[in-house]
């Protein structure tokens, strides 16, 4: 077998190449960054203030989400704002951190519409987009935009490859999102080869779907011997499809306590530490063949900025390789 561990992964544009390196793990936030454990959402006041200080402290990405509606039983709006809309405005007011969307929910929106939106964005921002996708969670979203949340599965591979043409001169496609014969173009063009597009999850589609398809994969946290089998799995799909290296995503909740060696005790989807443990963990990550962590500070007790502060001068030194130009 193949060791795809440190085999360089595909150049794509400047977001996607800086942030996934082979071998290498670099850190990123989820959009908004601040703490809002008291409730669905979120006081966006200084949300730009906190994106261009991110950057100035040299975070690899930023990322939001797709939550068109607040849905109760999910318990997170989000950043509020719709999220193209979103990266356009992070995009004129940054110049390096990459912009990813973890994740657009595909069978929500007509692929046309994203994969517009998504050029733009990436031409916009000198190549700095990262385009996370999936199938959905949510059921209570699908018949607010009279969808069907029983065959996203399908609706999701269709609109994947509907992107996937728009992105190449004279498209064709026909599917049931349209159908186009070559005639006319969708403008701009993406920066790069093609968008990177990252697949969520499993999307309810097969590893071998994903391996083939997918520029990358964004994962869940896990316990650290099983994360390191899932990803061991990764690997072996990509093989047995015979692709290339492809890079894996992570996102992470982090309460960073001010006692540097405080042990970790969980919270949702993460835990509170020290920031000596995190820097451990982070590396054991790396070690596990994950290549980004995108950080959430939801449920960070102490102030944020000081937190970011903490972070970039303890933390991310020991991960600086990603950095963007």
């Amino acid at each position: 077998m193949r060791d795809l561990s440190h085999t360089p992964f595909d150049q794509i544009n400047r977001g996607f190449d800086a942030t996934f390196q082979a071998g290498r793990l670099s850190v990123g936030l989820v959009l908004p960054i601040t703490r809002y454990d008291d409730g669905p959402i979120p006081d966006m006041t200084g949300h730009l203030d906190r994106a261009i200080l991110a950057e100035s402290l040299g975070f690899a990405a930023l990322w939001l989400r797709d939550v068109p509606f607040a849905v109760p039983s999910f318990g997170d709006a989000g950043q509020l704002f719709d999220p193209f809309t979103y990266l356009g405005y992070l995009a004129a007011r940054t110049s390096r951190i990459a912009l990813g969307v973890a994740s657009i929910v595909l069978p929500l929106r007509h692929p046309a519409h994203v994969a517009k939106a998504a050029a733009s964005v990436d031409a916009l921002s000198g190549g700095r987009l990262i385009l996370g996708v999936a199938s959905g969670d949510r059921p209570e979203e699908f018949p607010a935009m009279g969808k069907s949340f029983e065959t996203r599965d399908r609706a999701f591979r269709e609109a994947f490859d509907y992107i996937r043409a728009m992105g190449l001169p004279g498209p064709r496609i026909d599917n049931g999102f349209g159908r186009s014969d070559g005639r006319i173009e969708m403008l701009p063009k993406p920066t790069g080869p093609r968008l990177p597009l990252m697949v969520t999850g499993s999307s309810r589609q097969s590893p071998d779907w994903i391996a083939r398809n997918a520029d990358g994969w964004m994962t869940y946290p896990r316990p650290g011997q099983s994360q390191a089998q899932v990803l061991a799995g990764w690997r072996d799909s990509l093989q047995a499809a015979g692709q290339p290296a492809k890079p894996v995503l992570q996102p992470l909740y982090v309460d960073l306590a001010a006692d540097p060696d405080e042990g970790p005790s969980p919270i949702h989807l993460g835990f509170r530490s020290g920031h000596r443990f995190l820097l451990r963990y982070l590396q054991d990550l790396r070690a596990a063949g994950v290549n980004h962590v995108a950080l959430n500070l939801r449920f960070n007790r102490a102030d944020t900025n000081g937190t970011l502060d903490r972070l970039a001068h303890e933390v991310l030194p020991h991960f600086h390789e990603g950095a963007m130009p």
